[in-house]
């Protein structure tokens, strides 16, 4: 979530459209106004109340950085001490105005509930936040906040096995939002992979060609799970070539917290997309207990990782 960016586009539209008529150039103006005095633009309880939500986003990301320095003990104390802190900015936030979509969401995930009661929370808010749009609902910047609470809720899906709700939670959502700014089409892709729906995977192949960690990796889970396994051995390879480190993230899969309140925008087939998407489809992998053992079995797998961990001083 650029969550300062956001805010500013809200800021802007909102005098906008008080304003009235105004030119795309004149609009760009304002938009570089906004950016220099934000505060002076915040004039009513929903503007207020998103811009704690930005505060507390942009402090959870910074409180992130060095976690990788932490050990164990050290890195739950503090992600006990900054979920906490986003519960609490949340509940100023919602103070300030009950509405705020991106503080219930926000809330919700800091509450660290099991995938069950996250699901049914997520659903909740998803039916009361309603979304309409002729084009492309990620245009309008005030659908944001109920687009993203669909998106938490299709990858919610995954992680409670819910996998056909996964699916038209996400094509409900790429309905609405075709551009997939939050990434719709990673979820779906691995909830097709996980109930072999090899027809419903190439139709989203065809609307997003360009191919993600996410895709590669469905597309090989789904061929095994289907036993077409010279195809999934060619497309084993393809994510491994493509994907960097890709062969490593698969066999020495991370912990990936919690996204506050999406995925982090990464490089596409770089090495922290593919942690994502391994982690992503767990839930998935562990229902096929041979498949990773297959995967490190294929020729070319295990070195390849191997090779990565040495380039990168990473564990092997």
């Amino acid at each position: 979530m650029r969550a300062r960016d956001e805010q500013v586009l809200r800021l802007a539209q909102r005098r906008r459209n008080a304003l009235g008529a105004m030119s795309d150039g004149a609009f760009q103006e304002l938009v570089a106004d906004v950016r220099e005095r934000p505060r002076e633009f915040v004039d009513c309880p929903e503007e207020e109340a998103f811009a704690k939500v930005a505060s507390a986003v942009e402090r959870f990301d910074e409180s992130c950085v060095d976690d990788d320095l932490l050990d164990d003990e050290q890195y739950f104390v503090t992600r006990t001490k900054r979920l906490s802190r986003m519960r609490r900015d949340c509940e100023q936030a919602l103070e300030i105005d009950p509405a705020c979509t991106d503080a219930r969401l926000l809330l919700t995930l800091a509450s660290d509930l099991d995938a069950d009661d996250l699901l049914d929370t997520l659903g909740g808010i998803a039916n009361e936040t309603q979304v309409t749009a002729d084009d492309d609902a990620w245009d309008d910047v005030f659908a944001r906040p109920a687009l993203r609470v669909r998106a938490a809720l299709g990858r919610t899906c995954i992680d409670a096995s819910c996998y056909r709700l996964a699916v038209s939670t996400c094509e409900d959502l790429l309905a609405l939002a075709p551009s997939d700014a939050l990434g719709a089409r990673h979820t779906a892709a691995l909830a097709y992979a996980r109930l072999e729906d090899e027809e419903g995977f190439a139709a989203l192949e065809a609307r997003y060609p360009h191919g993600s960690a996410w895709e590669r990796l469905a597309q090989t889970l789904l061929l095994y799970k289907l036993g077409r396994l010279s195809a999934a051995r060619r497309s084993l390879r393809g994510y491994s070539s493509l994907v960097r480190g890709g062969a490593y993230a698969l066999l020495k899969p991370v912990m990936v917290d919690t996204y506050m309140p999406d995925r982090p925008e990464l490089a596409t087939f770089s090495f922290e997309e593919a942690t994502l998407a391994v982690h992503e489809a767990d839930p998935i992998v562990v229902d096929v207990p041979d498949f990773i053992a297959w995967c490190e079995a294929q020729d070319g797998i295990l070195d390849a990782a191997q090779s990565f961990a040495n380039s990168t001083g990473l564990d092997w």
